[in-house]
């Protein structure tokens, strides 16, 4: 999916910083795309290497997940060429949300498939980070219907951050 999101940076007109400047815009989508395409990447790496079985239950909540995850890119899009516009911050944040969602259901399928797995039970014991996500995306919502839309778009990177300072202080707190 990351290899697919580059190709939507359309190439410079010309060697000079001139053309690379007249497709910032694109390269920002691309690193938001990107940062929110590795963070579930890794997320399902770290979760994977754990895993002993799984299940057709874990197989679909993973692909209706990464579906919603493929948004990311065109919602990304969406919102920086209407970043005054609520509808496309909105949809941006409901993916989120979405994908959140999915995720608790399938830690909860991924534990159900590997019950025996004591590691895998332990290290997903918790869904408060993806709880948290969806309060910072709600919050974000309200925020941006009433006052900047695009306070849906920084709430969203925001619940990245918190994801792995969360990840980190459980690692290392």
């Amino acid at each position: 999916m990351i290899t697919v999101i580059v190709l939507e940076i359309p190439m410079a007109v010309d060697g000079s910083w001139g053309a690379l400047l007249d497709i910032k815009l694109e390269f920002i989508v691309y690193a938001v795309s990107f940062i929110v395409c590795f963070n579930f990447w890794n997320y399902n790496n770290n979760v994977f290497s754990m895993v002993n079985k799984i299940d057709h239950k874990v197989i679909w909540s993973i692909g209706i997940a990464m579906f919603f995850l493929s948004l990311i890119p065109y919602l990304t899009t969406f919102v920086a060429l209407n970043p005054d516009a609520f509808l496309p911050s909105f949809l941006y944040g409901l993916d989120f949300i979405i994908v959140a969602i999915l995720t608790i259901f399938t830690i909860n399928a991924l534990k159900n498939s590997d019950k025996a797995n004591i590691a895998l039970q332990i290290a997903l014991a918790d869904n408060q980070p993806y709880v948290t996500t969806i309060v910072f995306v709600l919050f974000g919502m309200i925020v941006g219907y009433f006052i900047y839309p695009l306070a849906i778009v920084i709430a969203c990177l925001f619940s990245i951050i918190t994801l792995w300072l969360i990840s980190y202080y459980k690692k290392h707190g």
